[in-house]
């Protein structure tokens, strides 16, 4: 069978909507229901049966979603072997890496890369976490990175390995004139009654706040929806607003605004997730090697330059 039309298959189920797959695919809706159509003339089988804009799959069809699982494993499998056979370090691999990370982390590791593996492209998609996690499920990227504050369902996912990377601290982020400037740490309760802006461009990540504020005994105020990181810096200095944010995107920020560590501490650990064995890979083994060399000189950098906390 076309193993084009399984994917395709496998993605519905996952997803649900002819919409859906095809934004993830880069394809029409229509050519979505076409592949799934020619598969399903080529069993001589029924596979889906259509629910207003999701599906239903027939008993046919989710018996052909369990032997698509393994089917697809088995064809990494054999890229694995064969490409370690080789121990060729070349050829293109895909890297999804989220916003503070792929500002940070992936630019040195692709100049690492490209110093010592010439012959290997690497290929980098800015996704949220949770995205780049769903991109790696469904063969659209070969290493994702993710952390285990957005990433939840990555954590126990016998078909990834994790490699960890990093462990990145949130800090609150308050104009230099404000009252809080005086001491060292805050504790969400001190920020109960502040407008805040909150980075929306990840949803997940927002929604965490949102959940460790109510935790707190409180839904924040938020006076800014932003989309943009230095939106909300802008908002910060102006005093409008304060905000929560990685570590990691304020390794360059100017010192006109006031940074505090949080008591208790909120921290997330960075990972590079791959598909189960895929490690083996001499490509993808050899970008996760620098993607670790680069977290380290990373770390190196921010204790031998600290946030200005104080």
């Amino acid at each position: 069978m076309d193993l084009q039309r399984l994917r395709t298959l496998r993605e519905l189920h996952r997803r649900q909507t002819m919409a859906a797959v095809a934004e993830a695919l880069l394809i029409s809706a229509s050519a979505v229901s076409q592949q799934v159509a020619l598969l399903e003339a080529e069993l001589d089988v029924k596979l889906i049966e259509r629910r207003g804009r999701g599906v239903t799959f027939t008993p046919a069809g989710l018996r052909l979603i369990g032997h698509a699982e393994k089917i697809f494993g088995l064809v990494e499998a054999a890229r694995t072997d064969l490409a370690e056979m080789k121990q060729a370090i070349s050829g293109e691999i895909r890297v999804a890496a989220f916003p503070s990370v792929a500002a940070t982390i992936i630019p040195c590791a692709l100049r690492l890369s490209r110093e010592r593996h010439p012959q290997l492209d690497v290929i980098l998609s800015a996704m949220e976490p949770s995205e780049g996690l769903a991109a790696l499920r469904a063969w659209q990227t070969d290493i994702a990175l993710i952390d285990d504050l957005t990433a939840i369902s990555g954590l126990s996912d016998e078909r990834v390995d994790r490699l960890f990377l990093y462990e990145d601290e949130l800090f609150a982020i308050l104009p230099s004139s404000h009252p809080l400037s005086a001491v060292e740490a805050v504790t969400l309760q001190d920020l109960r009654g502040e407008k805040w802006a909150l980075d929306v461009a990840s949803h997940v990540y927002s929604d965490v706040i949102r959940d460790r504020c109510r935790q707190a005994g409180f839904e924040p105020q938020v006076n800014g929806y932003c989309n943009d990181f230095e939106v909300g810096l802008s908002l910060i200095r102006a005093g409008c607003s304060i905000s929560v944010m990685p570590g990691l995107r304020l390794r360059h920020v100017e010192r006109d605004v006031c940074i505090r560590r949080l008591k208790p501490p909120i921290r997330r650990r960075i990972m590079a997730a791959v598909r189960a064995s895929e490690g083996r890979n001499p490509a993808i083994a050899a970008f996760l090697e620098v993607l670790q060399e680069a977290a380290g000189d990373l770390l190196n950098a921010r204790q031998d330059r600290p946030l200005p906390t104080r």
